[in-house]
């Protein structure tokens, strides 16, 4: 979208023309999953050494599944940057489910995480 600089959107500022409720759950989902990956990569059971190769491989899948959505969030600080700079207003307007849903993805896989007795 020219003027955008990648900002994320929903509905008519969907790559993909997503609806607002399709972004949240994405966003949600993709955050909780992105966190799943970090606890477990960085588990004291996990090899080390090998938390960069599946972090960086899960955040690669994660912007492959979500660029067509929303252009990827999954960090409100990779939101807010071109969306302030993005033509029109409309990616302010936008904001706040980029970093609402983020947080609520990233909280419950804390709350997932730690229900599970996967910390050390």
């Amino acid at each position: 979208m020219p003027g955008g600089f990648a900002s994320n959107g929903y509905g008519e500022h969907s790559p993909g023309g997503y609806s607002m409720l399709s972004a949240f759950i994405a966003e949600a989902l993709l955050t909780f999953m992105f966190l799943w990956i970090i606890l477990g990569s960085t588990h004291g059971r996990a090899p080390t050494g090998f938390a960069p190769i599946s972090i960086g491989l899960g955040l690669t899948l994660i912007h492959l599944i979500s660029i067509p959505l929303t252009n990827t969030s999954v960090n409100p600080a990779r939101s807010t940057g071109p969306a302030l700079f993005a033509e029109g207003g409309w990616a302010l307007g936008q904001l706040w489910l980029f970093w609402l849903a983020p947080i609520i993805g990233a909280a419950i896989a804390g709350v997932a995480w730690k229900a599970l007795g996967e910390t050390e």
